[in-house]
C-alpha cells in the first residue's frame, strides 16, 4: 500500500466509509483500523443493496478481498 493510501485511510478513522469486495459487494461502516494488507475492521456495517440494507455489526475484512474504499 502505498503512502498516499495509507494516509487517507488514516484520516478516515472512525469515520463511515463505503468498501466494495470482490464479487459486487458494497459494506458501509465505521472505519476502526485497517493493516498493510488492507485488512479492515468496521463498526456498525451493513451491506448495502437493491432492495435495502442489511445490518451485520462489526466485520472483518480479508484485504485481498478488497477493490474499494471510499469515504462515505
Amino acid at each position: 500500500m502505498s503512502d498516499a493510501a495509507q494516509r487517507l485511510l488514516s484520516e478516515n478513522v472512525g469515520q463511515v466509509v463505503l468498501v466494495k469486495l470482490r464479487g459486487g459487494k458494497l459494506l458501509r461502516g465505521v472505519l476502526r483500523s485497517f493493516d498493510q494488507h488492507l485488512n479492515i475492521v468496521l463498526d456498525n456495517a451493513e451491506e448495502v443493496g437493491d432492495s435495502g440494507n442489511t445490518p451485520l455489526g462489526k466485520v472483518i475484512i480479508r484485504g485481498e478481498n478488497v477493490i474499494l474504499v471510499s469515504p462515505a
